[in-house]
């Protein structure tokens, strides 16, 4: 008996790595693929054996993750944008009575991830077509992130909608000029960029504070 646990305990593990490590290991070599594929070509350009070529993994495991393309873009979509937001809200001071003070390092860590980053940036706002129904909801998302950080400035709403529809006006402002500056190449300034971004930002909230 014990022998034999002692074979199912071996065929677990394959070049020091568990089942689980290996099947996570897959899954990350498959995102990463297709994070780079997404980002250098459109989306009707890349294939599933594009991705798992890149990936080097067979078919058969890339389906043990995905239902299909469009559910890998989605996913990969999902994770950058989770990951841009997490940087957005680490760099959000953690009190401030001052809205421009609170804008300002958030604008700043946006656009220095995304200018650090170009394939997640592309990914995000450029190379993710026929996505606009989950863009609408993306931008409620990050509006929501967003309401959470500055109402350390601006405090509790008693107008909750005008709030709201401030925020949604803001992302989707801010995306459209991100959109603009990656299509471009990323040429001018990202600190110009940052400081642009902030004072549109404030623009719209002052009158809120």
């Amino acid at each position: 008996m014990s022998d034999r646990a002692g074979k199912g305990e071996r065929g677990e593990t394959y070049a020091g790595q568990s089942r689980q490590e290996r099947t996570a290991d897959r899954r990350d070599r498959i995102t990463e693929a297709a994070l780079e594929l997404f980002a250098s070509r459109s989306y009707d350009d890349v294939t599933v054996s594009d991705v798992c070529a890149k990936a080097k993994v067979a078919k058969r495991y890339f389906y043990e993750h995905f239902a299909d393309r469009a559910d890998l873009l989605i996913t990969v979509h999902r994770e950058q944008n989770d990951w841009l937001l997490a940087g957005v809200s680490a760099a959000a001071p953690a009190r401030s009575a001052n809205l421009e003070e609170l804008l300002r390092p958030m604008m700043q860590a946006l656009v220095t991830l995304l200018h650090e980053n170009p394939r997640r940036a592309r990914v995000i706002y450029i190379n993710a077509p026929r996505m606009e129904l989950r863009r609408r909801g993306l931008l409620r998302t990050d509006a929501e992130v967003f309401g959470r950080l500055i109402r350390r400035a601006v405090g509790r709403q008693r107008d909750r909608l005008r709030l709201e529809r401030t925020l949604l006006a803001l992302v989707a402002g801010v995306s459209e000029v991100v959109i603009d500056w990656i299509s471009r190449g990323m040429a001018d300034s990202p600190d110009e960029l940052a400081d642009h971004l902030a004072h549109v930002a404030h623009s719209l909230l002052a009158p809120l504070v």
